[in-house]
């Protein structure tokens, strides 16, 4: 399927090419006799693409003239189908072995902004605080409407140790400025601890680095807690996806058996299934995964498949809702072509696409809002049942003072240093483990 999709496209270029110059080949001859219309709309294009290269005001490259209506047919297909020139090809490739140079963000379009789908873990995104959802609408003071993505990216790339200024438009608030200094982006994309016996693991992407890095993570809480392992968190949040094979891997990695993942093209005959093989990691130990709006493609595919099969509760929020495939299809000479080929979709049939996984337990970020009158107990109220009247605050000593000026303190504790999300499910899995425990007594 693969060949047959790249001889297609080697012959469209052909056509593409040869009526843009003004010549004609049988194959042509045979495009017109079979479809007309097809003719006459590649004969427009050759008439358009003369007069441009003849008559506009400065004298134009023809590559680029091609290469700029490649990029604007492929990009009016969707955000995700795009032109790789023979250096962007290389990058991607690059990018997928988990070390490339940038920012670090993984973007799309969205009336014509980049959009931010996610700020990838401790990369100078990160670090500055781009957020999901922030729309780029300026780079180094110029604005990005009527740019392709390519274009955008292109501008975001610099030498590394060279800043960048972007102007981020948040939800309803008044665009602001960022300053962010390029650096190699190097991606762990597997980070892990452990939390009272719960084994945590974060994944940052999905690179070749992942499905070992997740191995090895498991493995090592297995040797440091044995059968005091109580259960795992899977964290998705911001992961913006990566190699559609690791995501199939690193749901195998949890799954008996069943299906992950199939994908279905335009012509149903396109359509693959992707299938777990017996073995699950965990030994079935209860698992959490945390999703939210920074959650994209690779991520939703690994927290649609364990949701399906009840392998594991999916706690946050929506996910994106990237649920198309992109075909990577080399052009042999002229870099490679993204085009989207397919949609995925989860074990029960589910489209992913624009639709993202609702997760099972809805939990929002929050915070905690300071009070006034600090702790109160029913001691503390007159009248109380079995109050000690010798007991008042007045009378305190000075360790039950310091006691009660740190639950104070706690009121007002750095928001930035407070997970919900990872507390509520290792809450979750604390108490599967209690109720296990009951139950066996």
């Amino acid at each position: 399927m693969f060949i047959s999709k790249k001889i297609i496209t080697g012959t469209f270029l052909s056509i593409f090419l040869l009526v843009g110059i003004g010549q004609f080949s049988p194959l042509v001859l045979d495009v017109e006799a079979k479809n007309s219309e097809t003719y006459k709309q590649l004969t427009l294009f050759g008439d358009v693409f003369q007069r441009v290269r003849e008559a506009y005001v400065e004298e134009v490259s023809e590559k680029d003239l091609v290469k700029s209506a490649i990029n604007g047919m492929l990009a009016n297909l969707d955000p995700h189908s795009s032109f790789l020139d023979d250096e962007d090809f290389e990058d991607m490739q690059v990018q997928t072995k988990g070390t490339f140079g940038g920012l670090g963000i993984e973007v799309t379009m969205e009336d014509g902004f980049v959009k931010v789908v996610s700020p990838i873990d401790d990369t100078p995104a990160d670090k500055a605080n781009i957020q999901p959802g922030d729309l780029i609408i300026g780079i180094d003071s110029e604005g990005v409407y009527g740019l392709t993505l390519d274009e955008a990216v292109e501008k975001l790339r610099g030498k590394i140790g060279d800043p960048v200024l972007i102007t981020i438009r948040r939800g309803n608030k008044d665009p602001f400025e960022v300053e962010i200094i390029r650096d190699e982006i190097k991606i762990s994309s597997v980070k892990n601890e452990i939390f009272d016996n719960i084994g945590y693991i974060r994944l940052t992407t999905f690179s070749q680095q992942t499905t070992p890095g997740l191995v090895k993570a498991v493995q090592g809480f297995k040797k440091e807690l044995g059968d005091e392992l109580q259960g795992i968190v899977l964290d998705l949040r911001n992961n913006p996806g990566g190699l559609l094979s690791e995501a199939i891997s690193v749901s195998d990695s949890f799954l008996e058996l069943g299906e992950i993942v199939s994908t279905r093209g335009r012509d149903g005959k396109d359509s693959t299934h992707h299938y777990s093989r017996p073995g699950d990691i965990a030994n079935g130990l209860p698992l959490v995964v945390l999703i939210n709006s920074g959650s994209a493609s690779a991520s939703e595919i690994v927290a649609g498949a364990l949701k399906d099969h009840k392998r594991a509760v999916v706690l946050g929020t929506r996910s994106f809702g990237k649920g198309s495939v992109q075909t990577v299809i080399p052009l042999p000479g002229h870099g490679a072509m993204r085009l989207t080929t397919a949609r995925y979709y989860t074990p029960s049939g589910i489209s992913i696409q624009a639709k993202g996984i609702a997760p099972d337990i809805e939990v929002k970020v929050s915070k905690i809002e300071p009070i006034d009158f600090g702790i109160v107990r029913e001691e503390d109220i007159r009248g109380a049942l079995d109050k000690n009247e010798d007991n008042t605050t007045d009378d305190l000593s000075e360790n039950e003072e310091t006691s009660l000026d740190k639950e104070k303190d706690q009121s007002e504790i750095n928001q930035d240093e407070i997970d919900f999300q990872l507390s509520r499910a290792l809450d979750l899995i604390r108490g599967a483990s209690v109720f296990k425990n009951l139950k066996n007594n």
